[in-house]
């Protein structure tokens, strides 16, 4: 009798993605693929815009193949990243930055003043 049974919510390691689906691993023995149809409710485009390899998420196990140590799991009804801490992505800084928006700010806080000072006008007359 396998630990896993159906129903039950794990966590587990993304292996591996292709275009059908995303690749599970939940043990040194078990593992398991969400078909492209069990990531969303939605459209999928792309299942990299949910899960990515290194990934670690919590699956729903819809059926399990002892035999093959092998799982059908899902992710379209479960919050599937509770713990954001997991695995953290940086944005890499890039040179220009807010450096553009920065120098445009003065002039759009002149024209918004004046806008506001058009406007006092127009209600005192």
């Amino acid at each position: 009798m396998t630990k896993y049974k159906k129903g039950k919510i794990v966590k587990g390691t993304v292996t591996g993605i292709e275009s059908y689906g995303a690749f599970v691993s939940l043990d040194e023995y078990y593992s398991g693929l969400i078909h492209i149809s069990e990531i969303s409710h939605d459209f999928v485009k792309d299942i990299h815009d949910y899960v990515q390899i290194g990934d670690i998420i919590y699956v729903e196990i819809l059926d399990v193949d002892e035999q093959l140590c092998q799982l059908k799991l899902s992710i379209k009804n479960i919050d599937y990243k509770r713990n954001t801490n997991i695995r953290r992505k940086y944005i890499k800084e890039i040179g220009s930055g807010f450096k553009l928006l920065a120098s445009r700010l003065p002039f759009w806080v002149d024209e918004n003043l004046k806008k506001q000072k058009n406007k006092l006008n127009s209600i005192d007359k």
